[in-house]
């Protein structure tokens, strides 16, 4: 049976900062945007002590300062992140090279071939990350990724929980039905709206049932994994489908000037990241939405793929040409897809 690890690292972000300013440490600190929370952002990471208030990631600055006045906001700090994630990546391949890489602080990890105990394994993992970095890591192992996932989260910080097939009955089945990934929040107030409160209230329901209320694929899904079976692989490679940018303006502006700056600069930004990437893209979309938030897009597919700045920012300017600016913008995006792999 395989035997799989999803490692997922705590608040890090947050973490991070707090290796860089021990001040702060067991004090609430909330990482997002330019770090002022009179300013639009949101929450990419609120440390455990922040946790406390009710402060969540995708929360906006302004309410995470509502619920914790006292918290310490900073901006995000991307370039720092990535360098420390780098690190912890490098230390998971020196255990096995087969890990999917899905984030900038997780992975999974297939351990199946060790010589050792799979905990001996984790125990070695959670070690070499603190000696590394100093910061510590929850790890769930179990015999597939979905559970591994579950696992993770049931005791962090710094857990290391072990799941298996005979325990989702056990361990699995209380949790709350959001606990299963590919459970939003509208499937999640579905599902209360109609008594199911926990993953085994999901379990509890016939494939049949669970098809007739959200489809055959989900259904089936549901059905599944709410069993703790799932059989996706380990997906050690992976090819971007697109790659994009936004950004949200402080102040709603209808300067087409500063609108055309702003666009100006992300089609750079893509295209810095397509040829980090190796690729080349085909289409090009431009997405402004208003200060009432209605969003419109446009694209444009180009005769053949392009890495070229100059093309795929005419592109990118002709899709801008083709939305009626009326109204304030609140915010510009651009997205490159149909990408295509240089050899």
């Amino acid at each position: 049976m395989p035997v799989i690890l999803h490692i997922d690292m705590d608040a890090f972000f947050a973490s991070v900062e707090v290796l860089r300013r021990p001040e702060l440490r067991g004090k609430p600190v909330v990482i997002g945007g330019s770090g002022d929370p009179t300013k639009r952002g949101v929450v990419s990471t609120a440390s455990y002590e922040a946790r406390k208030f009710g402060v969540h990631s995708a929360m906006p600055l302004r309410t995470a300062l509502k619920l914790c006045p006292n918290c310490i906001f900073l901006p995000v700090d991307y370039r720092e992140y990535s360098r420390v994630s780098a690190i912890i990546k490098k230390i998971f391949l020196e255990f096995s090279p087969l890990m999917e890489d899905v984030g900038i602080d997780e992975a999974y990890l297939d351990i199946t071939n060790r010589p050792e105990a799979p905990e001996t394994t984790a125990s070695f993992i959670k070690k070499r990350i603190l000696g590394a970095t100093g910061l510590t890591c929850s790890i769930g192992l179990a015999p597939n990724k979905l559970l591994a996932k579950i696992a993770s989260d049931m005791n962090k910080p710094d857990g290391l929980t072990v799941v298996g097939m005979d325990d989702v009955a056990r361990l699995i089945w209380p949790l709350a039905a959001r606990k299963l990934p590919g459970i939003g929040p509208k499937t999640e107030e579905h599902l209360k709206g109609l008594g199911i409160n926990t993953i085994g209230g999901v379990a509890a329901k016939s494939i049949e049932w669970l098809q007739a209320e959200f489809g055959q694929s989900y259904g089936h899904y549901l059905y599944e994994a709410s069993r703790g079976i799932h059989e996706s692989p380990i997906v050690t490679s992976w090819e971007p489908k697109s790659i994009s940018r936004e950004e949200t303006y402080e102040i709603d502006t209808a300067n087409w000037q500063a609108i055309a700056k702003t666009l100006a600069w992300l089609t750079s930004e893509v295209v810095d990241s397509l040829k980090d990437e190796s690729c080349k893209a085909k289409t090009v979309t431009v997405k402004i939405r208003f200060e009432d938030f209605k969003t419109l897009t446009r694209a444009k597919t180009l005769p053949e793929e392009s890495d070229s700045l100059e093309t795929l920012r005419r592109a990118a300017f002709e899709c801008l040409g083709r939305i009626r600016i009326e109204k304030r913008v609140r915010l510009v995006g651009v997205r490159l897809s149909s990408l295509k792999r240089q050899e």
